[in-house]
């Protein structure tokens, strides 16, 4: 029977008709294909995959206005050939942005970025090709997260101990 004389989805031979444009192998190609064109952009704890926004034409004078923003997106490289992208914190010293990752050995990106540490970062609705470097430096890292606390307004409960924290410094790619 024809996919436009059938009645309803329960219809006998609906999924095995060759001749029915919407069977379920070609809604799921449809919403693939669809979310590979359009890109799919982070949200809180759930990663995405393009960032979009407005092209920076370089690299800013100074980070500053990241004060203002509780969150940033960066896309990173991945070994499957699409890109990952994320939702994070940030705090900048002196003009000089950071990001962080919350225990970092759970999640992939970190690594990823290890390998690859050229990446696209977002913020206020502008990418910014950067790259990032590790910050290794004890004193640079205690500051860096003292300007992370006072951002957020994070404290320490007395006797807990700290998640694990890597952090990174944004440079001009």
């Amino acid at each position: 029977m024809p996919c436009s004389q059938r009645k309803s989805f329960s219809d006998p031979g609906l999924y095995s008709d060759s001749h029915c444009i919407w069977n379920g192998a070609s809604i799921a190609g449809f919403v693939a294909v669809l979310t590979l064109i359009t890109g799919c952009q982070p949200s809180d704890q759930r990663p995405g995959l393009w960032l979009s926004g407005e092209q920076a034409l370089g690299y800013p004078d100074g980070w500053r206005f990241t004060d203002e923003l509780h969150e940033i997106y960066v896309q990173v490289a991945t070994p499957y050939f699409l890109p990952h992208s994320v939702t994070i914190w940030c705090a900048q010293l002196d003009g000089q942005l950071y990001i962080g990752a919350r225990n970092p050995d759970t999640k992939n990106w970190p690594g990823w970025v290890e390998k690859n540490p050229q990446i696209i970062l977002k913020a206020a609705g502008t990418l910014y090709d950067v790259s990032l470097q590790t910050v290794t430096d004890s004193a640079e890292i205690e500051q860096v997260k003292s300007a992370y606390a006072q951002k957020y307004n994070l404290t320490q409960t007395p006797g807990e101990t700290p998640p694990a924290m890597r952090y990174w410094r944004i440079n001009p790619s």
